[in-house]
Formats: structure tokens, sequence, C-alpha cells
């Protein structure tokens, strides 16, 4: 793990989130991944032992810092718009690690030419905040500075939709495991419209996840979704590439 911090080795990919109305790409998710090898042969090997590991700090904050320069470096390369937001997955134990300074990501943004209100952290742990209270307060002061906050993998445990009620996220990310095949099974519709209802009773925009097949994206359309994300729409580049709503008839 060392190794990788020292030498920047890691492949950052960038996967768009598109705008199921327009089909204009409004952000893209950053997502590092290391190198296959045979000690981790796949991804989430790799960071279910960098999360037991007592490095979650440090690698978190190294992912972070290299999302965010190579965001600028390839907006730069691939004549982006500048002013589209960057989803960056973080623990939210590392935010509440005494730790971690806002000041010195405030730095890098302004280093990079970035505005705090591009960038939405993406809170990845399925598990319960204990101290609810104190990371309300350091939500608030993330939020004062211009930061937004989504919430992962909603509807994948009751951790996730809890979160809904004390975090109230500004995103809420649908898991993708509710959306594949949801045009197929009533209980996953169900859980949908309830969330959908939710989000517009606290002015909160949802983003569907895993949206692959053509069917699932009509069913997210038509129900009023605001976002999606999935390999119909586009995959992960290492460029950073818009998406695109693929054609169908109704």
């Amino acid at each position: 793990m060392q190794k990788i911090i020292r030498n920047n080795a890691l492949n950052t990919f960038f996967q768009p989130i598109l705008n199921l109305k327009s089909g204009e790409t409004i952000a893209y998710e950053a997502l590092n991944r290391p190198a296959v090898t045979k000690l981790f042969p796949s991804t989430e090997e790799f960071y279910e032992f960098i999360g037991q590991s007592n490095q979650v700090f440090l690698f978190e904050c190294f992912c972070r810092n290299l999302s965010l320069k190579r965001f600028i470096d390839r907006l730069n390369d691939n004549l982006i718009p500048s002013t589209s937001l960057l989803f960056i997955n973080i623990h939210p134990h590392v935010l509440l690690d005494s730790n971690y300074h806002s000041g010195e990501t405030l730095q890098l943004l302004s280093k990079l030419g970035i505005e705090p209100k591009q960038v939405v952290f993406e809170l990845t742990e399925r598990s319960a905040v204990s101290d609810v209270a104190l990371f309300e307060k350091v939500l608030a002061n993330y939020r004062s500075q211009g930061f937004r906050i989504a919430i992962d993998d909603v509807g994948s445990g009751y951790n996730s939709l809890k979160s809904l009620i004390y975090l109230k996220p500004e995103f809420i990310k649908l898991d993708k495991s509710l959306i594949q095949n949801i045009d197929q099974n009533r209980e996953q519709q169900q859980l949908v419209k309830i969330i959908i209802e939710y989000a517009k009773q606290s002015s909160t925009e949802i983003i569907a996840e895993g949206i692959e097949r053509i069917e699932e994206l009509v069913f997210t359309c038509e129900h009023g979704v605001h976002y999606g994300q999935g390999y119909a729409l586009g995959k992960p580049h290492k460029e950073i590439k818009p998406g695109k709503i693929p054609q169908y008839s109704m």
C-alpha cells in the first residue's frame, strides 16, 4: 500500500452521471482501482483489506487528492466544461477523524481551480455512524464551505435508509441492486417509489446507479428519477467522456 501511494500506482476512472431529461452529463464519479495481483485479484478485495488496516485515513486522503488532480488534468485534455461536478467516495469515519482538516482540501481545490460546490462527498460505508450529533455538526461545517453530500447504496440495507433521516443529503444514489431488473420486480418498484416520494418532500435529488438495460432506463425516467449512472449511459474511462442516453421507442 505504501508503494502504491509513493508511486501513485492506482488507475483512476471517471464514470458519467447524466440528467435523464436533458441527456446532459452533469457529473463524474471518480473510481480508483489497483492493478490486479495474486494478492488482490479484485478491487473489492483490495478495498476490504484497506478497510481492515490502520491506514484507512492515509489512503483515503491519498485517493481524494489523486482523484482531484487527475480530474483537472483530464478535463483540460478533453475540453470538458470545468463546471462539471465530481463525486468522490469517502468513508464517513475519515470526515470524523481529528487528523482530517478541511482546510487542506480547500487549499488543494484553490490550487487546482475547483470550486467546493463542484465536489460531492459520496459516503460509501454501509455501517451506521455511532455519534450522529457529531457527524451532523461535521457535515454542517463542510456544507458551509460549499461541499455537498451524497449517500451511496441507498436501498441496500437498513443503515442506508436510516442515514437519509439524519444526514439530509443533497443526492441519494439508489443502489444498483434496486435498479437491476426493476421493470420485472414489484417489490423493488415499491421501494424506489417510496424513496422518490421522500426525495420530493426533502428537496433531494436522486441518482439511479447500475442502469444497464433500456427497460431500467425507461422505468427510472417515467417515475421522475433525476439522474442516472450505469453502463447503458456511459462506462468508466480513464479519459473524461460525456455519457449518452441510448435511443429507444416507447
